[in-house]
């Protein structure tokens, strides 16, 4: 699932794949997205702005406060075309909204 993945992401000519704390982040001008296995084997595609996105029904946030993700138990899960419009708006908001990393209020 997450060469499958990862070879989708590298299709995308303005999308560059690097490795950090040992997992594939994806990144345009800052962090898109990123690929994290499980130790049960499924593998979870987490958006990063995931929250800024529209409320795709199928992203869950799992109680996190910024990023949203797609559990997937088996690589026939991964549909792209369900992904593609997500990874689209990700791209897009990158490019047209800066990332500013926000202080969470105690």
């Amino acid at each position: 699932m997450l060469l499958f993945l990862y070879d989708y992401f590298d299709a995308f000519p303005t999308v560059e794949a690097k490795y950090r704390y040992k997992i594939p982040f994806y990144f345009q001008k800052s962090w898109i997205c990123y690929t994290a296995p499980k130790k049960n084997g499924d593998v979870e595609l987490v958006f990063l702005r995931g929250s800024e996105l529209s409320p795709y029904p199928f992203l869950e946030s799992r109680g996190r406060k910024m990023v949203k993700g797609i559990l997937y138990k088996s690589r026939d899960e991964i549909l792209l075309e369900t992904i593609e419009p997500v990874l689209m708006e990700a791209l897009q908001l990158d490019l047209t909204v800066s990332y500013k990393l926000k202080k969470l209020k105690k």
